[in-house]
């Protein structure tokens, strides 16, 4: 390389007024379209041709960041989420995202510069989230959005290392499920029967429906003649949209689930009295639900009485007000969910096929999490092979 300056975007090396060596290396194109030329100096032609060189090799390799100052983990965080975590998460997990980062991430770790963070810094964050107190769940959740946002910098160059990997994960148990017991269940069952929208609460025991999905669900999808339902959508509530429906986030959760012969008497039942209460509100029927990218669909199977979908708010309360009512513990929504798991592992099924039902991906996520059923099924295996062997 050669002293003097250089036309046409090559790389220029020359002795400035001031004594120094100053070398200019054209890097690519700013965001605002004009041409990124970065300036490098040192004391003497050799140590500055060694700057311009390595600048080169950084630009030919790809490595190279974004002209002027380097971000701060706030801005980071904020770049990744508006562009690179909204084109592949689904619009709900966005949403968390974007909560965590302004409550906690922002707040806590968002001042220091992105190229500069430390082990230590993060470290010292998740300590200061355990003594607020934050939940061990929630602060395993900023583990993880932080450590997928540095995975990208480290990427692009922008970090030479993602710290998280150097940092131990927040640990966070198992949460013991509490699924009611079948007496219980039954209670419920009974209790619901006089209900409006009472067969929602045996979608939920008899099949193990996630609340949006049991929201979500269609008539189109239900073929009570072959007892066949069929889980597609989720209702789900977005900050800005209202309730829309939104695909299940794995290719499990979208599934075929068997129907009890009773589920579908139940189902036929509830079909009917929406049909009467469709009449009975004339123009003030209102059935339409959009999807997230703005279609249009119809035909929820469990509504208000003027046909719009149901707050998962207002789902949530009747589900109190029918454990009150059935004489039970208020349990969680959720536990609905795990109490059809257990029954199902209790009488036989093969954990397979409870995976399938419950849209479960892996059936290390079933197994794990109703283990509370694995004493019973041992004593059933260990009763069926001492009657094939000795009796």
């Amino acid at each position: 390389m050669t002293s003097g300056r250089k036309a046409n975007g090559r790389s220029s090396i020359f002795k400035g007024a001031d004594g120094r060596w100053h070398g200019y290396v054209t890097m690519g194109v700013k965001d605002n379209g004009r041409t990124d030329r970065r300036h490098v100096q040192a004391g003497t032609e050799k140590a500055v041709t060694a700057k311009v060189r390595e600048l080169e090799r950084k630009r030919d390799a790809g490595g190279v960041t974004s002209a002027g100052k380097p971000p701060t983990v706030g801005e980071w965080l904020t770049y990744w989420l508006d562009n690179v975590a909204a084109r592949k998460v689904r619009a709900s997990t966005l949403q968390g995202y974007r909560s965590k980062v302004a409550a906690h991430l922002v707040p806590g770790i968002g001042a220091h510069r992105l190229d500069r963070l430390l082990p230590e810094h993060v470290e010292k964050f998740y300590t200061a989230c355990a003594d607020k107190p934050l939940a061990p769940a929630t602060v395993l959740q900023l583990h993880r959005i932080l450590s997928r946002s540095l995975k990208v910098a480290h990427q692009r160059g922008r970090v030479a290392r993602n710290v998280c990997d150097l940092v131990d994960s927040p640990s966070v148990s198992r949460e013991e499920v509490q699924p009611l017991t079948a007496a219980d269940a039954r209670a419920i069952l009974a209790a619901a029967v006089e209900q409006r929208n009472g067969a929602r609460w045996s979608v939920a025991l008899a099949l193990g429906l996630r609340q949006g999905e049991a929201l979500g669900l269609l008539w189109e999808y239900v073929d009570l003649d072959a007892g066949l339902l069929r889980v597609r959508w989720q209702l789900q509530r977005l900050t800005g949209r209202g309730l829309v429906l939104v695909e299940p986030k794995s290719r499990a959760s979208r599934r075929t689930v068997a129907v009890p012969p009773q589920l579908v008497d139940a189902l036929r039942a509830h079909q009917a009295a929406q049909a009467a209460e469709r009449e009975l509100a004339g123009d003030l029927w209102d059935d339409q639900v959009s999807t997230l990218d703005g279609k249009q669909l119809r035909g929820l199977v469990f509504s208000q009485p003027n046909g719009r979908p149901i707050d998962p708010r207002a789902d949530w309360a009747a589900w109190k007000r029918l454990c009150r009512e059935a004489g039970v513990r208020e349990a969680r929504l959720h536990d609905a969910r795990h109490t059809a798991a257990s029954v199902l592992l209790a009488q036989g099924v093969p954990a397979r096929v409870v995976m399938e039902l419950l849209g479960h991906s892996q059936i290390g996520l079933t197994l794990g999490t109703y283990s509370h059923v694995a004493p019973e099924l041992s004593r059933a295996a260990a009763e069926g092979i001492g009657g094939a062997l000795w009796d």
